[in-house]
């Protein structure tokens, strides 16, 4: 039983993390991009709701989570080295360069909001603390968390307003350009973005992967009954739901910078609960589940495909839904879209043992070793 439960909880991490990751970036992929982020905006009460929720329940977290099972990889990717008799130091500088490569290549040509890049980066700091201890692995993350706490809104809320005429090329290239014309407007957003993107959420992805090494080091991880997620779930889910909730209200209808204090603040208590609920939840499945599980194993493919087929179905280049259809609405596609290739990739594993960029990033990762 103990066993099972040790194999159990990263897929399910990796699977619920997978729905609440591409619930947050199709709010950027369907619509603008280009408006204040201290601003959700939303064209109707419907959307406004909509926002209310994605904002309250998934923005922060579910990047958490990722963030989270990113440390998780690095000490089984240690554990995997050490069994095989592997430098460890080639491993990881490799899957770091491999995670670049696909990063810069997916925020250039699909989505400038991409997350790889951030990990390439800031994962290639977390190298050096991999021989700590776990307790110095869990103040340092705690800090880096508070850190981007206090640090984030501020920065956010005195970002500057997107020049009216950029917003209308937006508009335009989006809704009717070629995916040469997109693809080139994207890869301007990435180069401006990610220098930001490295100092406000780059901090947070540091915390949260000196907490997942830490959580491979002590146990915890291999351990779904493992007091501490009880503790998680208990003290922290519903008080950083609730002040999520309340702070995304703020933030939506009321004054921006409360709100999106608030929002932020609680991002890491609400992970942390999510965390608990989702020890809970690892338990031996059955069949069905089981096949959705190990696609979810293959989240680098998953999360690679949501934005490969998202922008397509609202780019101009593609279906044209860009702006056309409301929030709710283009939630649900992004989560149809995710149960999709959670479908293929279930048959994928059937005959192949990694999914198709897993299998890359793996060749990138083993390059010059015997895996």
């Amino acid at each position: 039983m103990k066993a099972a439960a040790r194999a159990l909880m990263p897929d399910y991490l990796r699977l619920i993390a997978l729905f609440g990751i591409v619930i947050v970036n199709v709010q950027f992929i369907a619509f603008s991009a280009l408006g204040s982020f201290a601003e959700p905006g939303g064209e109707t009460a419907l959307d406004a709701v909509t926002l209310w929720l994605v904002n309250g329940l998934a923005l922060l977290k579910t990047y958490g989570l990722f963030s989270f099972m990113f440390g998780v990889g690095l000490g089984f990717l240690m554990r995997s080295a050490q069994l095989k008799g592997l430098a460890f130091g080639r491993l990881y500088r490799n899957r770091m360069i491999g995670l670049l490569v696909l990063g810069v290549a997916h925020g250039c040509l699909f989505y400038p909001g991409d997350i790889l890049t951030i990990y390439a980066v800031t994962g290639s700091v977390l190298y050096h603390f991999r021989d700590w201890q776990v307790v110095r692995l869990v103040r340092v993350g705690a800090a880096l968390l508070i850190l981007q706490v206090l640090i984030a809104p501020p920065l956010l809320l005195v970002a500057p307003q997107t020049p009216p005429d950029i917003v209308a090329l937006e508009h335009k290239i989006l809704t009717e350009g070629e995916f040469f014309e997109a693809a080139l407007f994207r890869s301007i957003g990435f180069a401006l973005l990610m220098p930001s993107f490295l100092v406000i959420q780059g901090i947070s992805a540091l915390g949260w992967f000196c907490l997942g090494l830490a959580a491979v080091k002590s146990g915890m991880i291999d351990d779904a009954q493992h007091p501490l997620w009880r503790r998680a779930r208990r003290l922290c889910l519903v008080p950083g739901v609730t002040i999520s909730l309340v702070g995304a209200a703020i933030w939506q209808w009321g004054p921006s910078a409360p709100g999106l204090a608030m929002t932020t603040a609680a991002a890491p208590v609400a992970t942390l609960g999510y965390l608990g609920v989702i020890a809970a939840l690892s338990r031996s499945p059955g069949r069905i589940t089981a096949r959705a599980l190990a696609a979810g194993g293959s989240s680098l493919s998953v999360y690679l495909g949501q934005s490969i087929i998202l922008t397509t179905v609202f780019s101009g280049y593609g279906f044209g839904l860009w702006s056309a259809v409301d929030r709710l609405m283009a939630t649900a596609i992004a989560v149809a879209v995710t149960a999709g290739l959670i479908i293929a990739l279930s048959i994928w594993r059937t005959r192949f043992a990694l999914g198709p960029f897993e299998w890359l990033l793996r060749r990138m990762t083993y390059s010059g070793n015997r895996a």
